[in-house]
């Protein structure tokens, strides 16, 4: 029936596993969980404990994969013709979440994506900027992801036939932080599949600092560089492209990095402050990137 593959990097991932198996029994249906530690440091004590649980299995890289590779090496590993791709610091909104997703199994389209939330307690200051961000742009209903398929969705909580993923694996060139939902989700497009939305959320639970989000935004978009070269992605599943590829048709790339150096410095400390504003965190990205390009 369903095989549930959580790629795991420095997080305590046994409240999840155990909330998943919990949710499967209740279902009565045939599956397994498998975990994968892609060679980090932390919390390995506690997801060892993953390993008594029947039907689940937790090992660990001897070196760092990546997560598309991690994910892909889970995935070879699988024995069900359905695979539920969860990232670790994810849990279900609802006691019914894989309930839901067993009832996509019967119907014509073959990659399901729940959707994500974030708790709605605010979080300490020096973590707003994942939040308000995650709110704003992660957090939003089925009616509006459908509205960009592939462009609006995620692999941190996505069930996708076995047999589509075979042929679509995620590129394993790409072993940092950043875009490989992007890649994956737009060769899935190019094949002619389509993401059906619904809501089935998780919570995001592992908050980076804003420091942390702001520097992992920077490896991304370097990332994002990388991929360009070889991978003609789609302006429509990324707004940064599009927009990039507006100001070098009219010769603006230049001008854009050199008014965000001037700039930088001052919308990093508004980024790290408590009064974040993402219009500033987008023009940050768009400066950013065209600065990596120029």
């Amino acid at each position: 029936m369903i095989s549930i593959l959580i790629p795991i990097y420095n997080y305590d991932t046994f409240p999840l596993v155990s909330e998943l198996y919990k949710q499967c029994l209740e279902c009565k249906i045939n599956f397994e969980i498998l975990c994968q530690d892609d060679a980090s440091n932390q919390f390995l004590n506690e997801n060892q404990n993953i390993n008594s649980i029947e039907n689940c299995n937790f090992s660990r890289n001897n070196s760092n994969l990546g997560r598309g590779k991690n994910i892909n090496f889970l995935a070879e590993k699988a024995k069900f013709e359905w695979l539920l791709i969860m990232d670790c610091d994810t849990f279900p909104t609802e006691n019914d979440f894989i309930r839901n997703y067993i009832s996509q199994i019967n119907e014509d389209e073959k990659v399901v994506y729940g959707g994500i939330e974030y708790q709605k307690e605010k979080p300490a200051n020096d973590r707003l900027l994942r939040w308000i961000y995650g709110n704003a742009r992660e957090s939003l209903s089925a009616e509006k992801r459908n509205t960009n398929p592939n462009g609006n969705a995620l692999t941190s909580n996505i069930l996708i036939y076995k047999n589509v993923f075979v042929c679509n694996k995620f590129d394993e060139s790409i072993t940092k932080y950043g875009y490989e939902d992007l890649v994956f989700l737009s060769d899935l497009k190019k094949k002619g599949v389509l993401v059906k939305h619904i809501d089935n959320p998780t919570y995001h639970l592992g908050l980076e600092t804003s420091k942390q989000f702001l520097d992992k935004t920077k490896t991304a978009l370097k990332n994002l560089k990388l991929i360009t070269k070889s991978n003609p992605l789609d302006s429509s599943e990324s707004k940064i492209l599009r927009i990039y590829r507006f100001l070098k048709r009219f010769y603006l790339v230049g001008f854009i990095t050199f008014l965000f150096k001037k700039t930088e410095r001052k919308i990093e400390q508004n980024l790290l402050s408590q009064n974040q504003s993402l219009l500033l965190f987008d023009l940050y990205k768009l400066g950013y990137f065209c600065s990596l390009k120029n």
